[in-house]
Parts: structure tokens; C-alpha cells; sequence
């Protein structure tokens, strides 16, 4: 017993655990303090408690995943992709009226006082879907050539352009970005010839100047509400652009975060003590609690924390010889750091707000389950790992 007991444990990624559970405590003391100083929320303990079940599920999901071998995540995974699918094209008909009206997008559904957000969990299944037709390619093109490259680069773009096409369909930009970021992780990863890559790297790049030039001046911002795009999208570049140049108006939520942080200074306020209000400070401005509380201190730890949870994924890449689980990996790394990345980058002013979540700490209950469901995936392929052993 005490032998079976000690392989169990070496098939537990212990370094993942550790990381993801304190950042889940981190975020319930976090979701407590910005709950306690809204004006709008009536149960404090309630709030706190929803977050916690969340967690619970998570914690299910991830006991249940880890006992999926490579063999049934590769059967399922087209089934995973299919449904997600249906479910994302159904949003666009019973979407959640009222809050389509108060955030511009129309990508929750509602059963009740219960909300929920398919394209959260369709970024697991996206994920899995092109780790599938990544794998399988290469399974059928042992040798490498520019026309397999580019026929897989094909493939790709198949599986990418419905499910982005149905995100800004919902209106949805924030969430478009994730899955363009998971994209250009499997692309670089998927060993595509660099005659390939480096054309369509320097077009990315020309892309992302040329829309930066249309979105900061009157002539470009003109072709893109022709194109579609909406005021209040322009409205939050530019309070990223001048974060204080409409403190009492549109750039009042940002303008906010920043003075809370700041006033956080190096220790922080301490715990509960919030003097500078944050406008749904529980989900997108989560962080600007932690700076406030713990000050530039416990700001690092909570960076250092998904920088080591980060490295821990990297490893269980690296490790594995199978090739699925590794585009799994890569797809669930670059999910979880670019949710980082921009979270955080949208609350301190060095980019702008794209209402995407912190992972494992801001509220949301769609979210936090897409997130521990990419850590179930991964403990699940060094504890298949080492059951096959």
C-alpha cells in the first residue's frame, strides 16, 4: 500500500497544485474586500461562497480529467469541438439581452438568476481541436515539405475561422484575442517551416501597426465604425491612451484603477481597507484590489506565482513524448499568460481594457472553470504519463 501510495503521488504535478491553489486563495480574499466596498452587493458571503462552489466544480473537473487517457481526450475531442460549436452559434439568437445592453456583447446566456459564457469553455475545446489536426497532419506527413506546411497552415485556419467568425459575431473582441494568441502559440510550435512563418510574422506585424494607426486617428477610426466596430470600443483605447482625460465619464474605471494601486504604495493599505472605488473592481479590475490591499509586495507575489505556475506548464510540455498532449499544453500555456498579460496590463495602464479575466482569481464562474479545466488537461498527461509506466 505504502508503494502504491508513493507512485500515486509521483504522478501528481504537485508544482501546478500549489500555485493554482494559492492564487484561488488570493482571489476569495481579493473577491471578499471588492465585494464588501460595492455599493451594489447586498451578500457579501453569498458572493464569496457562489466563487467557492465555482472552485468546488473546478476541483471535480479536474479529479475527472486526470483519469482521461491520451487514447479517449483524442476520440472526444472533435465531439468537444462540434458541440461547442452549436452552443456558440445558439448564443447568437438566446443571448442575454440586458447584458448585451450594459457591456456591448452579446455572449452570455441566462437560466434564471444563473449566467454563463460559452466561449470560455470553447477555448479548451478549440485548444484540443487543434492540437487533433496538428498531430494528425504530422502523423500523415512524416516528411516535411512547403506544400504539407502549407496545407496544414490551411487546416488551422479552418478549425480558427468559424469560432472567430461566431466571437465577433457576439461582439466579443476581448475574447477574439485569446483565441488568436492560442492560434500563434500552436502555429510557432507546430514546427511549420520558418520560409512560412517569418512572411506571415512580418504580416502580423504590419496588421497590428496598421490597425494601431486606424484606431488613433479620426480618417481610420471612420473605416472601422463602417466596418463595424462600436463607439465604446474606441472609448477604452482611449482611456488607455489618457487614462485621466475623462476621470468623471468614460475613463473613470481605469483612471481609478491606477489610484488604487498607487495608493497602495509598497505594503499596501492592508486587508479590507479599500478609500478609492473601482467600478466592478470583483471581475476585469481584480488586480487593482490586490495593489490597493497588499501594495507592490504582494502585487509581485501574485506575478511571481503565474510566472512559476507558467514554468511548471513548460516542463510538462517539454516532458511529454506525446506529441497531442504537447499542442494541449502549448494551447493552455499561451490561454493562461495572455489572460495574464492583459489583465494586468489593462489595470496598471500599459494596455487596454478588453474585459478579460484574471485567471483563478477574478469572479466568474465560466472562467475560473475554463482555466481549471487547462490545469486538469495538464496534471492528467503526467499522471497518464506515469500510470502507463
Amino acid at each position: 500500500m505504502e508503494k502504491t501510495r508513493k507512485n500515486l503521488d509521483s504522478r501528481i504535478d504537485y508544482g501546478i497544485i500549489l500555485p493554482v491553489f494559492m492564487l484561488s486563495v488570493i482571489g476569495l480574499l481579493a473577491l471578499y474586500v471588492a465585494l464588501s466596498h460595492d455599493v451594489n452587493t447586498k451578500d457579501v458571503v453569498t458572493g464569496v461562497l457562489k466563487q467557492g462552489m465555482w472552485y468546488a466544480v473546478g476541483g471535480v473537473a479536474i479529479i475527472i480529467l486526470m483519469q482521461f487517457s491520451s487514447k479517449w481526450l483524442w476520440k472526444l475531442t472533435p465531439v468537444f469541438y462540434a458541440i461547442g460549436l452549436g452552443i456558440m452559434g445558439a448564443l447568437l439568437k438566446f443571448y442575454d439581452v440586458t447584458l448585451a445592453a450594459r457591456t456591448g456583447s452579446r455572449n452570455w446566456f441566462r437560466f434564471g438568476s444563473f449566467t454563463f459564457q460559452p466561449s470560455e469553455l470553447m477555448k479548451v475545446a478549440y485548444i484540443l481541436m487543434m492540437a487533433y489536426v496538428v498531430t494528425r497532419h504530422n502523423v500523415y506527413h512524416r516528411k516535411r515539405t512547403m506544400s504539407s506546411d502549407w496545407l496544414l497552415f490551411g487546416k488551422m485556419l479552418l478549425v480558427t475561422a468559424p469560432v472567430v467568425g461566431l466571437v465577433l459575431a457576439q461582439k466579443d473582441f476581448g475574447t477574439m484575442l485569446v483565441f488568436l494568441a492560442i492560434f500563434a502559440g500552436v502555429f510557432l510550435m507546430s514546427g511549420i517551416s520558418w520560409k512560412i512563418e517569418l512572411p506571415l510574422i512580418t504580416l502580423f506585424v504590419l496588421l497590428a501597426a496598421g490597425t494601431i494607426y486606424l484606431v488613433t486617428t479620426d480618417s481610420g477610426r471612420e473605416l472601422l465604425y463602417r466596418a463595424g466596430f462600436q463607439s465604446y470600443q474606441f472609448d477604452r483605447i482611449d482611456s488607455w491612451l489618457d487614462p485621466f482625460h475623462d476621470t468623471t465619464g468614460k475613463s473613470y474605471q481605469p483612471a481609478q484603477a491606477l489610484m488604487a494601486i498607487g495608493s497602495g504604495k509598497i505594503f499596501g493599505k492592508g486587508f479590507n481597507i479599500s478609500n478609492v472605488y473601482v467600478p466592478v473592481r470583483e471581475s476585469d479590475m481584480i488586480f487593482s484590489v490586490i495593489g490597493e490591499n497588499f501594495g507592490f509586495i504582494g502585487s509581485a507575489l501574485v506575478i511571481l506565482l503565474y510566472f512559476y505556475l507558467i514554468y511548471r506548464m513548460v516542463l510538462v510540455c517539454f516532458a511529454t513524448n506525446n506529441e497531442f498532449y504537447a499542442y494541449i499544453a502549448t494551447g493552455i500555456i499561451m490561454m493562461i499568460l495572455f489572460h495574464v498579460f492583459e489583465n494586468i496590463g489593462a489595470n496598471i495602464g500599459l494596455l487596454p481594457l478588453t474585459g478579460i479575466p484574471l485567471p483563478f482569481i477574478s469572479q466568474g464562474g465560466s472562467a475560473l472553470l475554463s482555466n481549471l479545466i487547462g490545469v486538469g488537461l495538464l496534471l492528467s498527461m503526467r499522471f497518464q504519463q506515469g500510470k502507463e509506466a
